[in-house]
């Protein structure tokens, strides 16, 4: 496989790893809080409060990509705005950018910079995205190591009853000296792995279940934690994603770490630029 290809891989294949979904329906909870209730409540709590509080999140990033026994590794950056932006820069040789991924609530960015080629489309009007359920929240969320409910910003509630609304469809298990949080929502089981004594979140886990065309899981591992903003956040992320096609594994590496806000949060894209479509983009991808 040519480096080029791999470049594209790199480029192609991080969007496709996040997946979400919506919340098909509602079940009636009492309002009384009992004591399974309030001790899976105070841990969710606890998981909750190690979320960093910033709203900028900046790093110069090691970037690798493992597709069967091809890997290349990469430097670029990224640059957060918390409920706006993620966007992921990647660079060749270490200083020429060879692709931009930019994602908001509105769209999703593709550049090819080496190609001259881009893709920018609503989230919903790519049918992978919208049939994998993806959704920036969920994606945002595993970014910035923090346990979510799907389509929703934030887990913060103020009385019991939406305490309980907030914690119901949470499942809590043991294991060893860490605690497994699941969630399963429609087409989508959720888990996460906790630390039981620091309820710092170590594990992600999504499941899409698809049974006319294969289950698609993506499993990111948090590690190597330190002091950020009084808080202990991950430098090091193991990313795997299992389709019935092929496996695609991700590293990232985050460095000097930082909440620089001088930056524009949008990318204008130049008319020398050529639009490929989604078929294009996904014709590509799938052929590498």
């Amino acid at each position: 496989m040519k480096t080029t290809s791999i470049l594209k891989i790199a480029v192609l294949a991080l969007p496709l790893v996040f997946s979400a979904c919506k919340s098909h329906k509602k079940v009636a909870q009492p309002t009384v809080m009992t004591p399974e209730m309030r001790e899976k409540a105070d841990f969710i709590s606890s998981v909750r409060e190690n979320a960093q509080k910033a709203k900028f999140l900046t790093s110069k990033v090691k970037f690798s990509v493992e597709v069967g026994p091809q890997k290349l590794t990469l430097t670029g950056n990224l640059k957060m705005k918390r409920d706006d932006v993620i966007r992921l820069q990647l660079m060749a040789f270490g200083f020429v950018e060879a692709g931009r991924i930019e994602m908001t609530k509105d769209y999703v960015l593709i550049m090819d910079r080496i190609n001259k080629q881009y893709l920018k489309a609503p989230w919903m009007s790519v049918d992978f995205l919208r049939n994998s359920g993806m959704n920036f929240q969920t994606l945002q969320a595993l970014f910035w190591n923090e346990l979510f409910r799907p389509n929703q910003s934030s887990l913060v509630k103020t009385n019991d009853k939406q305490v309980i609304d907030s914690i119901a469809n949470y499942t809590i298990l043991e294991s060893g000296d860490d605690m497994i949080i699941g969630l399963e929502e429609g087409k989508m089981d959720y888990s996460w792995l906790a630390s039981r004594n620091t309820a710092l979140l170590r594990m992600a886990n999504i499941l899409y279940k698809d049974r006319f065309n294969g289950n698609t899981q993506l499993n990111w591992d948090y590690d190597e934690f330190k002091s950020l903003n009084k808080r202990m956040f991950p430098h090091k992320s193991a990313i795997t994603l299992t389709t019935p096609e092929k496996e695609v594994k991700l590293g990232m590496t985050l460095n000097y770490i930082g909440a620089d806000t001088e930056w524009e949060t949008r990318t204008e894209i130049s008319n020398k630029y050529r639009e490929v479509t989604v078929d294009e983009i996904l014709r590509r991808f799938m052929s590498l």
